[in-house]
This record gives structure tokens, C-alpha cells and sequence, in this order.
């Protein structure tokens, strides 16, 4: 896992989880107000509001995703 600064370029999108670097606290993205330079966030249930400057985008590498799978028994497939 990665943290990397949000560029002018970058779109953040709602839903998407990014670092607040202030607090060292991993938030959801509400919106994000390009003309003011702002985000808006969730974080422990309440609202917040800050510069781009001041969250970072999470980068999860593809191995890194696929690695954590999940093995079931087998009992719950149909039979065929």
C-alpha cells in the first residue's frame, strides 16, 4: 500500500478512501470542490473540510488485492 499526494490533474472521487495526513486517519471522500481546492470527508462520523494539500490518495497494488482471497469448504456449491 502507497500513499501518494493528490496532483492538479488527479480527480478524487466520492467514496473513495484517502490518508488525512494531519491526523494520520484513513477518511471517506464526500466531494471534491475543485474551484476552492477543497474536500470534503468523513471521518469517526463527522464531517470535515480541508485543503487538497492535506490528504493523500491510497494506492493498492494488483498483487497485493488478489493475495487475500478467501478459501470457502466447498459445502455451498450446487451439485451437479
Amino acid at each position: 500500500m502507497q500513499f501518494r499526494e493528490i496532483k492538479e490533474n488527479e480527480k478524487v472521487h466520492p467514496g473513495e478512501y484517502l490518508l488525512h495526513t494531519p491526523t494520520n486517519q484513513i477518511v471517506m471522500c464526500g466531494a471534491f470542490i475543485k474551484s476552492q481546492n477543497k474536500i470534503k470527508v468523513l471521518a469517526q462520523g463527522r464531517l470535515l473540510v480541508g485543503p487538497v494539500e492535506d490528504f493523500q490518495k491510497i494506492y493498492v497494488e494488483r498483487d497485493e488485492k488478489t493475495g487475500r482471497r478467501v478459501r470457502t469448504c466447498g459445502g455451498c456449491k450446487s451439485k451437479s
